[in-house]
């Protein structure tokens, strides 16, 4: 065996190795949620369930609260959907629409209010607790879906302006001078040009943004009520909920089917979010 050989087969070892040790936790997962009590009781944490049965499962969506009475993680998940959703589309279109503005019709002061923007990026989220409860208190949305929406939306934006603003840098200023020389306006060159070519950064942001949205807990839990609390709060009532009885096979099931979308999504349009960032979204 050549020595190409050999080192190309104690990469690919190396890597299986590595593949291995970060895929376990998630086998462990899928594995105890497949299993009754008695297996999870009796079982090492790594062996196959004699008998898979999706009945923890079952119990995580519907019924699996039993100290509090929660309800499963029905309810929550599908607060997250109506979250999501459109926190995802208002705040990637607005970053859209920025990235636009502060690369192809700069202004005096655009250059300040783009670096004033990326503040946001940086910023703790502790920071804004106070004040964004005083303003969804006067704005009436206050422990609403609304109010998460809106609270996803202003915390996005300086991330998806920054994603939209280094990508369209990069695209030529002469389409935009040959565009109005034709007489096309802002809202034309925007629509008929500028958005054809934004296919990479548009899956990079909303990849970005449905995942930081989905998988956030903090803005749940502070601005959230008893009626829209998403799938995050959800998960950690049943898990933390007083039982007699701690259903591991229940609580495995439960993450599971919180973290099923941005696992979906990844592996749907995982090649297209890496070809988008490596197209120019973290590019300065």
């Amino acid at each position: 065996m050549s020595r190409h050989a050999v080192q190309r087969a104690l990469l690919w070892a190396a890597l299986l190795l590595f593949a291995a040790w970060f895929l376990t936790p998630l086998y462990v997962m899928v594995t105890t949620s497949l299993k009754d009590m008695d297996q999870v009781r009796a079982g090492s944490l790594l062996s196959l369930p004699t008998s898979p049965s999706l009945d923890a499962w079952a119990r995580a969506w519907s019924s699996a609260c039993t100290g509090t009475d929660c309800g499963g993680l029905k309810p929550f998940f599908m607060n997250s959907v109506l979250m999501v959703v459109p926190a995802v589309l208002v705040s990637t279109a607005i970053g859209s629409i920025n990235g636009y503005v502060l690369s192809k019709w700069r202004f005096r002061g655009s250059e300040t209010m783009f670096a004033l923007m990326l503040f946001g990026v940086f910023m703790p989220m502790q920071v804004v607790l106070l004040p964004m409860s005083q303003v969804l208190g006067w704005l009436g949305i206050a422990s609403s879906i609304w109010g998460l929406i809106l609270v996803h939306v202003v915390a996005g934006i300086p991330s998806t302006t920054l994603f939209f603003r280094n990508y369209y840098v990069g695209l030529p200023d002469e389409l935009i001078k040959a565009a109005m020389l034709d007489g096309a306006g802002f809202w034309k060159i925007f629509t008929r040009i500028i958005l054809p070519l934004s296919t990479p950064i548009l899956v990079v942001t909303l990849i970005w943004q449905f995942t930081n949205i989905w998988n956030d807990f903090l803005y749940g839990v502070v601005f959230s009520g008893a009626d829209s609390k998403p799938v995050t709060v959800g998960l950690n009532n049943l898990a933390n909920t007083s039982s007699s009885v701690k259903e591991y096979n229940v609580d495995m099931a439960a993450a599971l089917i919180a973290a099923l979308p941005t696992l979906f999504v990844y592996v749907v349009a995982g090649k297209y979010f890496v070809r988008g960032l490596t197209a120019g979204a973290v590019k300065g």
